[in-house]
């Protein structure tokens, strides 16, 4: 068994070698048609401008993310609200959830099960009940 593992090991390391050579050649090939070796991340001169604003406004952003976001309500704000309706409306949906207050389900296949380990709601079939 352990030659096994040995020698599909080597077959995978042969394997790598080859490709990171031919990753080289390929590279070393555009670099010679394009003129320019292409480097990972941004093209050059995305970082000035962000969404159309000058690069002082990516500064100011990051200040405000440390101090918090602006315009953002209170801890567990869809939670609560979901809460509310299935209290309201015992055996109702995500959807029907979603529709009421207005957002995409995916939303709520986040928030509803850390409310039934909050042990404020269960799930049975479908609807959702108050527990």
């Amino acid at each position: 068994m352990a030659s096994f593992v040995d020698s599909t090991v080597k077959e995978i390391d042969d394997r790598l070698r080859a490709l990171k050579e031919e990753v080289a050649r390929l590279e070393a090939a555009r670099t010679a048609l394009a003129g320019a070796r292409r480097r990972p991340g941004r093209p050059p001169g995305s970082t000035t401008r962000r969404r159309g604003r000058p690069a002082a406004a990516a500064t100011t952003t990051t200040r405000r993310a440390r101090r918090g976001r602006r315009g953002r309500r209170g801890g567990n704000t869809r939670a609560n609200q979901a809460l509310e309706l299935v209290r309201g409306q015992p055996g109702i949906t995500i959807p029907e959830i979603a529709k009421s207050m207005k957002i995409e389900p995916n939303y709520l296949y986040r928030v509803m099960p850390k409310l039934v380990q909050e042990g404020q709601v269960k799930r049975d079939g479908q609807g959702w009940h108050p527990a």
